[in-house]
């Protein structure tokens, strides 16, 4: 069996992520930073051990994924789920405010990816999934930390699945659109109907698991000749 780590795991597109690799058949663990109750509560819903770090610290990092390979075994499938945002116009961005998304959304990849880098390339097995984002690919006004992050989840994808590419790793990318999360749910409505689904062609918002199934495709065998791929699942609002 498997295992699969999540991070962000444990809520949102994280929770259904973890859920449906579960289902298919992987031992999974659910990373998480925030909410300490939620993750709990999701681990007796779920029937997933969860694992509390800040993928902002590399450290932090390299300590948490040894209690994960302590206890579960080697990390064979990687989602890089976890992200924040700190919205606002670039006029009134603090540096704070851009250090900490950047630190989460971007170097998360490299602290979260490098110390399972090489377990892989010496099983010669590995599959990693990063959740990009939408604004990544378009930018967002309001979202200039946010969408240089996602970006930069991009091309940090296809340059290291170059390098995974002849040890059997492959390395993908998933650029979600409005997804009905916690977060997108929270928007008003009059805004949500006028100002948002206009712009989405199917005319609805995705949902987590439509994500999730993407990831449990990624990261299965029969996927093993994509690589360095960006899968846009918006329901049409940008076209790549």
């Amino acid at each position: 069996m498997r295992v699969a780590l999540v991070t962000g795991g444990t809520r949102g597109i994280g929770a259904a992520t973890s859920i449906a690799l579960k289902n298919a058949g992987y031992n999974v663990a659910a990373n998480f930073y925030g909410d300490e109750k939620r993750a709990f509560d999701f681990r007796e819903s779920a029937g997933i051990p969860v694992f509390r770090w800040d993928v902002s610290n590399y450290q932090s990092c390299v300590e948490g994924i040894a209690r994960v390979e302590a206890e579960l075994g080697p990390i064979e499938v990687l989602v890089n789920n976890a992200g924040i945002t700190r919205d606002a116009m670039f006029h009134k961005v603090t540096p704070q405010q851009w250090s900490d998304v950047i630190n989460t959304n971007l170097n998360g990849l490299f602290n979260m990816t490098h110390p399972v880098w090489n377990g892989m390339r010496d099983r010669g097995f590995g599959r990693v999934v990063n959740i990009s984002s939408i604004n990544g690919q378009k930018g967002q006004a309001g979202q200039v930390n946010y969408s240089a992050a996602k970006a930069g989840d991009l091309g940090f994808t296809k340059a290291l699945a170059l390098e995974g590419a002849n040890k059997n790793i492959t390395v993908n990318a998933i650029c979600p659109g409005y997804i009905a999360t916690e977060m997108v749910m929270a928007i008003p409505e009059n805004v949500l109907h006028e100002r948002i689904l206009p712009l989405i062609p199917v005319g609805r918002l995705g949902s987590p698991a439509e994500i999730a199934r993407a990831v449990v495709f990624l990261a299965s065998d029969e996927a093993g000749f994509i690589t360095g791929a960006t899968f846009s699942i918006n329901g049409g609002q940008y076209l790549a």
